[in-house]
Order: C-alpha cells, then structure tokens, then sequence
C-alpha cells in the first residue's frame, strides 16, 4: 500500500490527503498540537506530534513504510527544523518513491511586475524568502526524489476574501504596479498529484493561477460578487498591516505557471480569482 507521510498536516497537506486517501494511500503526518492530532485521528490519519522543539518520538518506526514524502513545515529563523532533526534519516529511508517541498514564490524577491517563470535567479529580497531559499536547498542536499512547489498566495475555504469581507478584515489597498499571484488550495492539491503520478525528481514548478492580480481588485470583485459593500479604497503607506503582511508588499511579481500545464497536464480548476470565489460563494466555503 503506498503510504503517504506529511510533516506539517496544514491547509493544503490535508487536501493532498483527502485525494490520496479513497486512492488507497495510508495517509500520516505531524502537528504541533494534541487538540489538532486527536482531531485528526478520529477521521483516520496516523498522526505524530513534531515542531523545532518536539522532535519525532519514534523516527524509524514513525516513517517506516513511506513511499511520498511532503513537508509543509516552514522554516524558522534557525533553519528547517524536519531538515535539521530528522534530515540523516530522510537521507536514508528506502523505499521512498517521490518527495515535495512546499515553498514559496518569494524565493524570487521583487521583480517589479516582471512576468518571471522557473529559470529565474533565487533572489529573495527579505528574511523570510532568504530562510524558504535556504530551505530548498538543504531539502535538495538530502539526496531525495524531491520536487520543490513554489506556492503563491493561497486561498480556498475559509481563507479568502469573502471571508474576510464578512468578518469587517478586509482592506482595499492601492500600490500603484502591484499585484500579485494566487492559487486556490484544491488546484494546489491537484498539482501535487499530478506530480506524485508523473515524478520528474530535481524540477520545481511554481503553482500559482493564470492571472496575477491588484489585490484591491479582488476585494472588490469579491464584495460585488457576495453582495457585500466594497471598502473604501487606501493607500498603502496609511493603509494598518502588520509588519510581516507590509513585507508581502515590499515584491511585486507575475509568476509564470507554464510548467505545470505542459509538464503535468493540469488544468486548473480555478484559473483565476473569479472562478475560485464563485466556486466558494456557491458551495459554502466563503
């Protein structure tokens, strides 16, 4: 039975799952928290306790019969903590047929609206795309089938700008040239097991939709679309964001998803915002 093990079963590693499961895949992984873990259980999934200070209890035993490898886990300002506790024994384990990485299109840094595909240099601009670039390369050092998906913003149930509408936490916010590119969480999944049926180890692909974006165009289409009245527009230097949301702004890129079609076949379901948000409004998941 192939076996699928996710470290970091987050957002988009549980809609791999929900795939892989009825495809016979035992699915297995780790979270940080007992609360998530019980809950996770009660649906089927094998799940282990794990962050940079709880390594796994049992390794050996914990990822014995795995043949996909998918960490979601982001790395912190030390590093990658599955690298750095558990990286000899990846290096090692047998068996395993394909792995992927889940990084982000902020390796790239800031490209001023340049359309940008995966030839391009790794060039983040800031910490966070600095820690992702060393992560994807201490993932590549291991030695494993790995494939390396460059996620743009992520969106789906739940998390989106319905949502965000409804809950009074939605800004209209203009910067002049930016924009920037979005995948909904099932097309992430899809990519994945496109990718899992027709491996090509060593390649990244950047998974985002067609069309990047004004993000105040999306709040607004979003509002139209939902009923909902539009907030009012601001300028990003008075516009309130934390610091970590006001480093989203420092890049301005369009990310090329070519790849993915030519080399995987996919065919998104969600090509741009549009599609997606109408898909959310109607099925509940706004």
């Amino acid at each position: 039975m192939p076996r699928l093990f996710c470290f970091g079963l987050g957002y988009s590693a549980l809609a791999l799952a929900q795939r892989l499961g009825p495809r016979g895949f035992a699915i297995a992984g780790t979270v940080r928290t007992a609360d998530k873990a019980e809950r996770l259980r009660a649906q089927g999934i094998e799940v282990h306790l794990f962050d940079r200070g709880q390594p796994l209890a049992d390794p050996e035993a914990a990822l014995a019969g795995t043949t996909h490898l998918l960490s979601s886990v982001p790395p912190d300002e030390a590093g990658d903590a599955v690298v750095d506790h558990h990286g000899d024994l990846l290096a090692r384990h047998s068996g395993l047929l394909w792995a992927g990485y889940l990084s982000t299109t902020g390796v790239y840094g800031d490209r001023g609206g340049d359309w940008i595909d995966e030839g391009a240099a790794i060039a983040p601009t800031g910490a966070r795309g600095q820690r992702r670039a060393a992560a994807e390369a201490a993932w590549s050092a291991l030695g494993l089938p790995l494939h390396i998906f460059r996620l743009a913003g992520i969106y789906g149930p739940g998390r989106n700008a319905i949502a965000q509408l409804r809950a009074g936490r939605a800004q209209a916010v203009v910067k002049p040239g930016q924009v920037f590119s979005r995948i909904h969480v099932e097309d992430i999944a899809a990519v994945l097991e496109a990718s899992i049926a027709r491996p090509r180890p060593g390649t990244a692909y950047n998974v985002c939709d067609d069309e990047p974006a004004p993000p105040w165009e999306v709040i607004e289409y979003a509002a139209d679309l939902a009923g909902l009245p539009r907030p009012p527009r601001i300028a990003f230097e008075a516009a309130e964001m934390s610091a970590m949301a006001r480093s989203f702004w420092a890049e301005s890129k369009r990310v090329s998803n070519r790849r993915l079609h030519e080399e995987l076949g996919v065919t998104l379901a969600y090509p741009s915002y549009r599609e997606g948000l109408r898909a959310l409004l109607t099925g509940g998941g706004a």
